[in-house]
C-alpha cells in the first residue's frame, strides 16, 4: 500500500434490490492502492453483488462508487476497461474454441488504436504494427503467468485450472490499475491454488496492480490479503486486517453459527 494516498475505490452506502429482495444495505468501505483486498462471507452474502457493482454489470439502487476520485456508478461495465479495471468471473467466461493466445487478446480490444477505415488498409496502415505490439504485450503475459506451453491451444481443452489462469489473464490484458478477482481458486486443488496465489501476489508486488478478490479459502485469505471486508445478508459486519476481523464475535457467529464464539481463531480458517 501507499502510505497516505488517498483510496483507489471507494464505495458508499451501496445498496442493490431485485424487486423486494435487498442484495445490498448500505455497504461502505475503502480500497487502498496496492493493495490485496478481499471480500468474505457466507453464500449469499452479497460478495459478487458488490463486485458487479463495481465492474458496472448492476447499477446500485442507492450509493455511489469512486475510481480514483472519478464517481463510476453509472457508467456501463464496457467503460471500465479504459479507465483501469479489470476483472475475472464466477464462472469460466472463456471463448472456448479460441486458442489462449486469442483469448488474451481479446482483453486488449479497448486499446486498439486503428479505426475501421486503417484496418481495411490493414497490410498497408499501422493497424498490423499495432497488433504485432498488443501480441507482444500478450506474450509477455502468458510468460508471467506460466502458461506458454498451452499458449496455441484451444481454451475448452485445457484442465480446470489452467483455465482459470487463462482468465485470469485475460484480465491482466485489460492492463488494469484495479483487478477483480471473482473466486479465482474456486474448485481447484492445493497445488492450484498455490500456483494461484503466487500468480496473483506477483501481480501485486512487481506490476502494481491493486487486486480486489472474493474467496472461501479462508487461508488462501489469511496469506495474502492485507484487508478484508465481511458481508452478511447484503449487511457490513466488519473492515480490517484479517488477523483482527476473522476473530470478530459477528464474524464467527456468520460462519460458524452462535454455539462456535469461544472455538479457536484457526477453526474458522477451515471452515467452507
Amino acid at each position: 500500500m501507499i502510505a497516505g494516498a488517498p483510496p483507489i475505490l471507494e464505495a458508499v452506502g451501496i445498496s442493490l434490490r431485485f424487486g423486494g429482495v435487498a442484495a445490498l444495505r448500505e455497504v461502505s468501505f475503502a480500497v487502498q492502492t496496492g493493495e490485496v483486498f478481499s471480500i468474505i462471507g457466507p453464500n449469499g452474502a452479497g460478495k459478487t453483488s458488490m463486485v458487479n457493482c463495481i465492474s458496472g454489470r448492476y447499477r446500485p439502487s442507492e450509493g455511489s462508487i469512486w475510481f480514483e476520485g472519478r464517481d463510476i456508478t453509472r457508467p456501463p461495465a464496457n467503460r471500465r476497461p479504459a479507465i483501469g479495471i479489470g476483472r475475472t468471473f464466477q464462472n469460466l467466461a472463456l471463448f472456448s474454441h479460441m486458442t489462449v493466445l486469442d483469448n488474451i487478446m481479446v482483453g486488449r480490444h479497448h486499446l486498439l488504436r486503428r479505426g475501421f477505415l486503417s484496418g481495411m488498409a490493414y497490410w498497408i496502415g499501422g493497424a498490423q504494427r499495432d497488433e504485432i505490439a498488443h501480441r507482444g504485450e500478450v506474450e509477455e503475459i502468458i510468460d508471467f503467468l506460466d502458461i506458454q506451453h498451452v499458449r496455441k491451444a484451444p481454451a475448452g481443452t485445457l484442465p480446470y485450472g489452467l483455465r482459470k489462469r487463462v482468465e485470469l489473464a485475460r484480465a491482466v490484458a485489460v492492463k488494469p490499475k484495479l483487478l477483480l478477482l471473482d473466486e479465482p481458486m474456486a474448485g481447484m486443488n492445493l497445488e492450484e491454488k498455490e500456483d494461484m496465489a503466487r500468480c496473483i501476489l506477483d501481480l501485486n508486488e512487481e506490476w502494481g496492480m491493486t487486486v480486489l478478490m472474493i474467496e472461501h479459502d479462508m487461508g488462501v485469505v489469511m496469506d495474502i490479503s492485507q484487508r478484508v471486508l465481511v458481508l452478511d445478508f447484503g449487511r457490513k459486519l466488519a473492515e480490517g486486517p484479517p488477523e483482527v476481523v476473522l476473530t470478530d464475535p459477528q464474524v464467527r457467529r456468520a460462519y460458524l453459527g452462535g454455539a462456535s464464539d469461544g472455538a479457536p481463531a484457526g477453526e474458522l480458517a477451515t471452515a467452507p
